[in-house]
């Protein structure tokens, strides 16, 4: 077996013998029936006030998207924390030089620990996004249009994450570098409001800037990849001339999905952002 497949190997052991996987699955089932707990009883509530269905419907998919906003926070700050130490942590304790005094390279030690926790991350991802959906639908009667388009864009924001971690990692101690990848996180999707914002009030030109900085890292425009799988379609149907854009400045709505181009990018960032991961740790005294 390659050297990276065994560390990657590893690395899920570790998860497992860590707890994180007990922790995780443990989180998903608190997080899940408080949803369905907290939304069945407003469901109910409305539709005893005598609350029309379609309204009851739209609430519905209000609520999953704003639960999975607070989901992709979640993931955010999971895959952060999980990657700031992949690297740091090893080089901290001696594991990495350990590693390396065997026929071990160091684009191995990269590549391994990530394809593990990136399996970590993307299971709890599609998972915990899918008996979320689940929930909210069996007690709401809403399904989203495009539920696994929304798990993979959160899956994939996440992955994002956990890439820019690791690469952090490289340099700076694990502290350091998941609080700068968690503000990293919020900035981008701060810069993603004021685009809106700046499209909505026909601000071309700086709104292209803005767009220009926040691509540094896709996260905000996968976001709105999520956002579009779980929003019913009769909100976008609806939406004509000037109130399509002045709903551009929502980054709880999109009328459609991230284009292929943008997801290629954000796939070519992660391609580039790991081997950049190589690179540094290649030129790392340790």
């Amino acid at each position: 077996m390659p050297a990276f497949l065994v560390i990657a190997r590893l690395t899920i052991h570790e998860a497992r013998r860590r707890q994180l996987l007990r922790v995780l699955a443990v989180l998903t089932i608190v997080s899940v029936g408080l949803t369905a707990w907290g939304v069945d009883g407003l469901v109910r509530e409305a539709r005893s006030g005598g609350t029309e269905e379609l309204f009851i419907q739209l609430g519905s998919s209000q609520i999953l998207i704003f639960a999975a906003f607070m989901f992709s926070f979640v993931l955010a700050m999971t895959a952060a924390f999980l990657g700031a130490p992949a690297i740091a942590a090893d080089i901290e304790s001696g594991i990495a030089l350990a590693l390396l005094a065997r026929p071990v390279r160091r684009a191995d030690i990269v590549v391994g620990r990530w394809l593990g926790l990136a399996a970590v991350i993307v299971a709890y991802a599609g998972v915990s996004g899918l008996l979320e959906i689940w929930a909210v639908s069996l007690v709401t009667g809403y399904l989203p249009p495009r539920p696994w388009l929304a798990v993979g864009f959160l899956a994939f924001e996440s992955l994002i994450m956990l890439t820019l971690a690791l690469l952090l990692s490289t340099r700076l101690s694990a502290i350091a570098a998941g609080a700068v990848t968690v503000v990293a996180f919020g900035l981008t999707w701060i810069l993603g409001v004021i685009g809106g914002v700046a499209r909505a009030l026909e601000a071309d030109a700086f709104a292209q800037l803005v767009n220009l900085a926040r691509s540094a890292l896709p996260t905000d425009s996968l976001w709105r990849g999520v956002v579009y799988g779980l929003q019913p379609p009769l909100s976008v149907l609806v939406e004509t001339g000037e109130l399509r854009t002045a709903m551009a400045a929502n980054p709880f709505h999109a009328t459609s999905p991230p284009p292929l181009p943008l997801i290629l990018y954000a796939a070519g960032w992660l391609v580039v952002v790991i081997a950049a991961s190589i690179w540094l740790l290649q030129r790392r005294e340790i």
